[in-house]
């Protein structure tokens, strides 16, 4: 694969239906758990990206056996904190933010101490606001920089519940911490603004005993720890921050329509779908269908004119954090300034996602006016790109380079973006899904 991709045509009217890779988030979680279940696990549908290998790589590392087929994968669990491994084993969890904090929930319990790495965007990242509270759950961290990866965890014996709160709308940290729990005797309570809720929704399935009251702004858990549960399989749904890509890609098309299949529509997901819906954009759900817990249907868009500014509710945020930089296009193409505020989280991920959204559009020659947790962008309706775009040293954030494509094949223009290969680590097959959609070779 070369390293960069030119861009030079708009694409062209369609009328498709497609299937999306597996939601990351779900495969992740599937495979840790797996890993903590008694039994043969099965997975269909499991993403193979490069977050969710590096994922089944460290579990091989740690002692579990693992099978990939064609049409699924297949994990030997054995049973809450069963790894095997032997001394100064060393983890890399390379781009993954995912992996690399809810891996650290399941070795609170380590005899051994286990060393921690990553690419170079995910050890720019801030560890701290999750082996802070794992501190208290009694594991010990040696960072050999700040806070930031490399890192090394000791675990305990004496791994004990306690009373967390979440206040920064982040799932990882949240799961993290529920899978610590697993490993405690007595009862762990967590406090968690707004945030996915897959992690909760598996362990309800798998019978381990947690409580859920939920109020406007806050979820408040409780988990029994040192309960054994069996093995499962699980299909997994399509991801909808891929198909995130797609809803704008076709709304931003002239005379399209496309229906994306089975797609995972948890409500704390769908923020996007909410924010096109108050856009103007043309999007409906079909087939829906309740799987283990989590909510999937068919989505329908349609190609959408007259699209309108929005002043976007800050409830809104937690449930499309990963889609705020596509979702910034339509607003590009938006009568009226669009403002999102509280939005710092998003420079706390693979790039400082913020920064790029608003460079993306200037480059553009959309006006914006950004703050550290907020952006204004001044629509542009007939907005038509004739000059060349160059995007690029980017810490090879998927998302980055994904939102650049989708503009230069919605706006026009000539554009070379860099770093191709980026896609690998959530959606490797989306080149493939764009050339069956629009018939060419990018």
């Amino acid at each position: 694969m070369t390293s960069s991709l030119r861009i030079i045509n708009k694409i062209k009217p369609y009328n498709k239906v497609i299937d999306i890779d597996g939601d990351k988030s779900l495969s992740i979680r599937w495979a840790l758990l797996a890993s903590q279940a008694k039994g043969k696990s099965r997975a269909y549908k499991l993403l193979k990206s490069q977050d969710v290998l590096s994922t089944l790589s460290c579990l091989k590392k740690l002692g579990i056996k693992i099978m990939i087929k064609n049409k699924y994968c297949e994990i030997q669990g054995k049973g809450i904190n069963g790894f095997n491994y032997k001394k100064n084993l060393v983890l890399n969890a390379g781009n993954s933010g995912t992996l690399g904090r809810l891996i650290l929930g399941l070795l609170v319990h380590s005899p051994k101490k286990i060393k921690l790495i990553g690419d170079r965007s995910l050890s720019k990242r801030d560890f701290s606001r999750i082996t802070e509270p794992l501190n208290k759950v009694g594991a010990r961290f040696f960072f050999n920089k700040k806070n930031k990866l490399p890192l090394s965890i000791l675990g305990t014996k004496f791994a004990k519940p306690i009373d967390y709160i979440e206040s920064k709308g982040s799932a990882q940290c949240k799961s993290s911490i529920m899978l610590s729990a697993l490993n405690t005797k007595g009862e762990t309570k967590i406090k968690a603004k707004k945030s996915r809720t897959h992690t909760e929704l598996l362990f309800k399935y798998l019978g381990i005993p947690i409580k859920i009251k939920k109020t406007k702004k806050f979820d408040f858990i409780r988990i029994n720890g040192k309960k054994e549960f069996r093995s499962f399989n699980y299909k997994i749904p399509a991801d909808i921050s891929s198909s995130a890509f797609f809803i704008v890609l076709t709304a931003l098309s002239k005379n399209s329509t496309l229906i994306i299949k089975n797609v995972n529509i948890n409500t704390s997901r769908v923020g996007v779908i909410k924010i096109l819906l108050k856009m103007g954009v043309k999007i409906s759900l079909r087939n829906k269908t309740n799987y283990k817990g989590e909510k999937i249907a068919d989505i329908s868009i349609k190609s959408s004119k007259n699209l309108k500014a929005i002043n976007c509710p800050v409830n809104l945020n937690s449930s499309a954090i990963d889609e705020f930089l596509i979702i910034f296009l339509v607003a590009a193409r938006s009568k009226g300034v669009s403002y999102f505020k509280d939005l710092s989280e998003l420079n706390q991920k693979e790039s400082p996602r913020l920064d790029w959204g608003s460079k993306i559009l200037n480059l553009m020659g959309v006006k914006t006016i950004t703050t550290k947790n907020s952006i204004k962008i001044f629509g542009n309706p007939n907005l038509n790109i004739k000059k060349k775009i160059i995007v690029k040293d980017y810490l090879k954030d998927h998302r980055v380079f994904m939102t650049s494509v989708i503009a230069a094949l919605v706006f026009g223009g000539e554009w070379t973006i860099h770093d191709k290969d980026s896609i690998q680590t959530s959606f490797p097959s989306f080149l493939d899904i764009i050339n069956r959609i629009s018939k060419k070779t990018l």
